[in-house]
């Protein structure tokens, strides 16, 4: 199961899940997900939402194997004009949204007694970024629940990881001006973005069985901007 199916990494991840032969189901607000990929409607930051979507999967493709949450939006303003509305919507969606997907199938990983966990965390938790308060913070606590959970399920099986991508050539970073996108360009070390594939191929590993001896880890998908984190 991907949330955030519809687009960026999320529809890329599910998209290569799919092509894998895996059975897939998309999590989106809009009820879109790519070819070959079993689209289903839920708001990430609504329990009941992301329960009944959790149902909805099983019965079509069966037991949830594996969750990528990768649903998250992105919200750039200075702290002294981030008002409580966009604070309290970005952290829903990117972190409570990330509890409650991991939440909504986890009791059914319990009971197989396996499971791989990735969620998606940002190089700004770490690093830091000017207008990115809210969006920082959601993301790092992202990260402080990859470790807890990790530590919790770990006996059961399962694993929790997350990566921490830079700036992808997604719709996400597809708003910025020439001049935003060019400094943000000078600071990684590799000299451009990344793309989306780029991120799809650590989190394939990290649920794969050649991953089963990893967990709590947080991966850096960045061109290096946040090395030394």
């Amino acid at each position: 199961m991907v949330t955030g199916a519809s687009r960026g990494i999320g529809a890329a991840v599910a998209s290569a899940f799919a092509a894998a032969g895996n059975r897939v189901a998309g999590i989106s607000r809009t009820g879109t997900a790519p070819d070959g990929v079993l689209a289903v409607s839920a708001d990430v930051a609504d329990p009941r939402s992301m329960s009944d979507a959790v149902r909805q999967a099983v019965t079509a493709v069966g037991d949830i194997e594996v969750l990528v949450a990768a649903a998250g939006i992105a919200a750039d303003a200075l702290a002294v004009r981030t008002g409580p509305e966009l604070w309290e919507r970005t952290v829903a969606t990117n972190l409570t949204g990330s509890f409650h997907a991991v939440a909504s199938v986890l009791p059914g990983m319990q009971r197989m007694r396996r499971g791989r966990i990735v969620l998606v965390s940002s190089v700004i938790a770490a690093r830091g970024g000017v207008g990115l308060s809210a969006y920082g913070a959601s993301k790092g606590g992202v990260e402080a629940l990859t470790r807890s959970l990790a530590r919790e399920v770990a006996a059961r099986g399962i694993t929790v990881n997350a990566v921490a991508p830079g700036f992808i050539d997604t719709a996400m970073t597809a708003g910025m001006s020439p001049q935003a996108r060019a400094r943000y360009v000078e600071q990684i070390p590799a000299g451009r973005l990344g793309d989306p594939g780029e991120v799809v191929a650590p989190i394939v590993f990290l649920a794969s069985p050649g991953a089963s001896y990893i967990t709590g880890a947080i991966v850096p998908v960045d061109g290096g901007m946040g090395m030394g984190r």
